[in-house]
C-alpha cells in the first residue's frame, strides 16, 4: 500500500509541476519527477524550517514544490548545454 501511495502522490505532484513549469515527460516521467521532487521538497522544507501541515495535502504541496525545483534545474542545465 505504501508503494501505491508513493506512486499516486508522485503522479499528482509531477503532473502539477509539469502544468506549472512545463515538461514533456509523460505519465511515467511525471511519476518519477514527483517522487524525486518529494525528496527534494522534504529536504528543502526541512532545511528552511517550513511546514506545509500534515496529511495528504501537505505531502502533495511539499512534493509539488520539490518537483517544480527539479524541473527548473533540468531546464537550466538543458539550456546551458544547448548554448555551448
Amino acid at each position: 500500500m505504501d508503494l501505491l501511495w508513493l506512486l499516486l502522490v508522485g503522479l499528482i505532484a509531477g503532473w502539477l509541476a509539469s502544468m506549472i513549469v512545463g515538461g514533456p515527460f509523460g505519465l511515467l516521467g511525471d511519476i518519477i519527477v514527483g517522487i524525486i521532487g518529494s525528496y527534494i521538497g522534504g529536504w528543502l522544507f526541512g532545511r528552511m524550517g517550513w511546514s506545509a501541515g500534515g496529511g495528504t495535502l501537505g505531502t502533495i504541496i511539499v512534493a509539488t514544490v520539490g518537483a517544480i525545483v527539479l524541473l527548473l534545474l533540468i531546464r537550466l542545465f538543458n539550456s546551458a548545454r544547448w548554448r555551448r
